[in-house]
């Protein structure tokens, strides 16, 4: 208990409730600018704040924007107001408390870790006593605090996460005012957030199936839906309620657009049909029939007179609006059209579509102008500029282009990073012409900055009107708030450039090695945190795995590891010098997990053509292949006899092996869905599995049955890992916690929560320290206090 928390804990309530909500408000207005400092970098000021259930982090966050307060500040002199380092300070702690706040109202006692992993890379002092004073607070349950700032940093222009939805976010629109936003998701609901707070203010419901898209009326006042339920829904964005359903597609509703009025709006679907809909009475005012497959995409002029539809049938269409006549067919692509875009002076459309290429059509003679050619794969999404001059296209091949208008040329090609994984598939422009997410300048093509911070599919983003924020919406089921305006990073984050599949320690306790979709292992210092380097080596750069790196394990002597790849070999690296001793080959499919026995003599195997092979690693030469799983193999462990081995399989099974014989002893079932991960007590007898079942599952392998279930991660488990007594046990999840559990009761302990899904873990030979790497690149070293 600190100084603050004792002096309170004598006074009434009343008096309590009082200091907490009004102080720093009061100190700061009454020109005591030291005070007011001082107490929001209090530890104790802090973590009470966040305790309380009449306060929490809001309303903390709340007395850090005093600073910004201009009726407060207009009343200052000069030598009351505080100085830029110490409003830097003040920003710098209220940025961490937003990034954290999802976390913080969900779990409070992950206030230490969060705080030690998003500030201990800034050097001014009171941050540090801010740290200093969190660890040494008493904790009553074991705490997971990192070692290294692993989190994202307040320096960063992510801004804070919004949470609540419990299937992927499809589509985000925001007010013309820039204060509210609007999701819909997969989980069939649409939610209205406050982009200033983060809360959700309401949650609507009504749909059956995933809502698809969402557009809100020039006047921010309404919304419209449209859901694979065959409907449109209206919403009443002040009230929360449903105005109406529209009904009358007999297919999936994939696209809407309103018109400027505000009056009318325009639905595409799986039907092949477009519908006009009035939104004052919800009625349909006509359809629009032409396409002979789904409409995926609609856009409408500036005047709302035309539409342009674009379908599945490869076909656009443009529409009169007040007879519902087609005016003609735009003819050209060879594959679907998935999205179009209408210049601001209605004249010309551009089409994204599945053969690769864009198009710009001349509306007034249906005629193509001219066909963009570039992308590698499907173009997605398709922008343009509100000069009408030129037009951003996202694409499957990870990259947007900038294009001409007026020419039909690439301006340039902004590559994407994998940090978006895989594709962009929705984007946004500012309203003054100058920027996209990710961010890039569209004068010079050059990428100003990338919105990182996730490694999500991306099925969404939408720009405030005044072009400083924007949000995205993600497959993790998240919505992220970006600042657009704020400087280049200042903390630099270390780790993979992707995935991270895999984390082992040496059993000698000093380093670490990590696998990643970026085709590299990087070898750490386990003490520091600090990478050694990365392999392969640039000196040995076409020595490398060609596919993700999925699994690594370490041999007894800390000095060699052993690492599995998408590209179906293994390769067994030197730890010393950093360079590659040979390649194993002989599986043909991917190969997802590795184990080496005891004596570092042998290794095993688990891969996606459904065998697990044991190989010697002295020679690189196969030993034997063993059979009878019926899906793929993602883990294996052995026996610290080195007689017996367990390998999880997506055929929902574990199986026990005999090494000297390559027959299988016999079959755990139990698990409800694929098993992603195993581990075997350091006794041999026991055996904990993992499964995208959500569960954890001990095993007797004496007997093979199931002792008993571990319940608690509300995702896939990823990984487990026995501490070296045999009595505690580490998971990982998409759920983006770690989970500390006591393997004697099957309780859970402790729990530590990431930003993004912590895909892999492994235990020091101690105990003490926990690496896990995330789906992010992130790599966390985390200290276990408090045990």
């Amino acid at each position: 208990m600190g100084k603050l928390s004792t002096k309170l804990a004598a006074k009434s309530p009343e008096f309590k409730n009082l200091f907490m909500g009004q102080f720093p408000e009061k100190q700061l207005k009454a020109g005591n600018s030291v005070i007011y400092y001082q107490t929001l970098t209090d530890f104790d000021f802090i973590a009470l704040k966040i305790q309380d259930p009449n306060f929490g982090v809001e309303a903390l966050i709340r007395d850090y924007d005093l600073i910004d307060d201009p009726e407060i500040l207009d009343n200052l002199t000069a030598d009351e107001k505080l100085d830029p380092d110490k409003i830097k300070t003040l920003k710098l702690i209220k940025r961490a408390l937003q990034l954290s706040a999802h976390v913080l109202n969900q779990d409070k006692t992950q206030l230490v870790g969060q705080l030690w992993g998003r500030l201990q890379a800034f050097p001014q002092s009171e941050i540090q006593t801010i740290l200093t004073d969190a660890v040494q607070s008493k904790s009553e349950i074991p705490r997971f605090r990192p070692l290294t700032a692993s989190l994202t940093t307040p320096d960063g222009k992510l801004l804070r996460t919004l949470t609540g939805h419990n299937h992927s976010v499809s589509a985000v629109a925001i007010t013309p005012d820039g204060q509210k936003a609007i999701s819909a998701s997969d989980d069939s609901t649409l939610k209205l957030w406050d982009l200033e707070t983060g809360k959700e203010i309401f949650t609507f419901t009504g749909h059956y199936s995933y809502v698809n898209t969402v557009a809100i009326t020039p006047d921010g006042k309404t919304a419209i839906s449209a859901s694979d339920d065959h409907t449109l829904k209206l919403w009443n964005l002040e009230t929360g309620k449903e105005i109406s359903t529209l009904t009358g597609h007999y297919g999936c509703v994939n696209a809407v657009a309103i018109t400027p009025d505000g009056q009318t709006a325009v639905s595409g679907s799986d039907d092949h049909t477009l519908k006009l809909w009035d939104l004052e009475t919800g009625q349909e005012i006509l359809t629009l029939i032409g396409h002979d497959n789904w409409v995926n995409a609609v856009a409408i002029t500036p005047d709302g007179q035309t539409a342009v539809s674009g379908s599945d049938d490869h076909n656009l269409k443009l529409w009169d609006l007040e007879t519902g006549l087609e005016i003609f067919t735009l003819r050209g692509h060879n594959n679907w059209v998935k999205t179009v875009a209408i210049t601001p002076d209605g004249k010309k459309a551009i089409s994204g579509s599945d053969d690769k290429t864009l198009k710009i059509w001349d509306l007034d003679t249906s005629q193509e102008i001219f066909t963009l050619t570039g992308h590698h794969n499907w173009v997605r999404t398709v922008a343009i500029t509100p000069d009408g001059k030129k037009a951003v296209s996202g694409s499957y091949d990870k990259t947007l282009k900038i294009w001409d208008l007026e020419i039909g040329k690439e301006i340039s090609t902004l590559p994407g990073k994998r940090y978006n994984n895989e594709a962009t598939n929705i984007l946004d422009i500012t309203p003054d012409g100058k920027k996209a997410v990710k961010i890039w300048d569209l004068a010079i093509g050059k990428s100003i900055s990338i919105l990182t911070g996730y490694n999500e599919w991306v099925n969404a983003v939408a720009i405030t009107p005044d072009g400083k924020k924007a949000l995205s919406g993600l497959d993790d089921k998240t919505l992220k708030l970006w600042d657009l305006e704020t400087d280049q990073e200042i903390s630099t984050q270390t780790g993979h450039n992707d995935w991270v599949n895999a984390v082992a320690i040496t059993p000698n306790g000093k380093k670490a090695v990590s696998g990643s979709d970026d085709k590299t292992l990087k070898l750490w210092d386990l003490p520091t945190g600090k990478e050694i380097f990365t392999l392969p080596l640039e000196a040995y750069a076409n020595t490398g795995h060609k596919g993700w790196v999925t699994a690594v394990a370490i041999t007894p002597d800390s000095k060699k590891a052993l690492s599995s790849a998408s590209d179906n070999t293994l390769k067994l690296w030197n730890l010393e010098t950093g360079q590659e001793i040979f390649t194993l080959t002989g599986h043909q499919g991917s190969i997802w997990a590795v184990a080496i026995t005891a004596n570092g003599k042998k290794a095993l195997s688990g891969s996606e053509d459904n065998t697990l092979k044991l190989w010697d690693l002295e020679t690189g030469k196969e030993l034997s292949t063993l059979r009878g799983h019926r899906g793929a193999i993602w883990s294996v462990a052995i026996t610290p006899d080195g007689n017996k081995a367990i390998s999880g399989s997506w055929d929902n099974t574990l199986k026990l092996w005999n090494l000297e014989t390559s027959q299988e002893i016999f079959t755990l079932t139990g698990h409800t869905y694929r098993v992603k991960t195993v581990a075997i007590t350091p006794d041999g007898k026991k055996a904990l599995s993992g499964s995208d079942d959500k569960t954890i599952k001990l095993w007797d392998l004496e007997t093979g049955k199931e002792i008993y279930t571990l319940t608690g991660h509300q995702n896939w488990v990823r990984s487990v890992a026995i501490i070296t007594d045999g009595k505690k046990a580490i998971s990982s999840s998409d759920d983006k916690t770690l989970k500390l559990w006591d393997l004697e009761t099957g309780k859970e302990i402790s729990t530590f929560i990431g930003d993004t899904s912590i895909v892999c873990c492994a235990v020091s030979p101690d105990g003490l320290t926990i690496v896990a790497g995330e789906q992010s690149g992130r790599v966390h070293f985390l200290v276990l206090e408090g045990d």
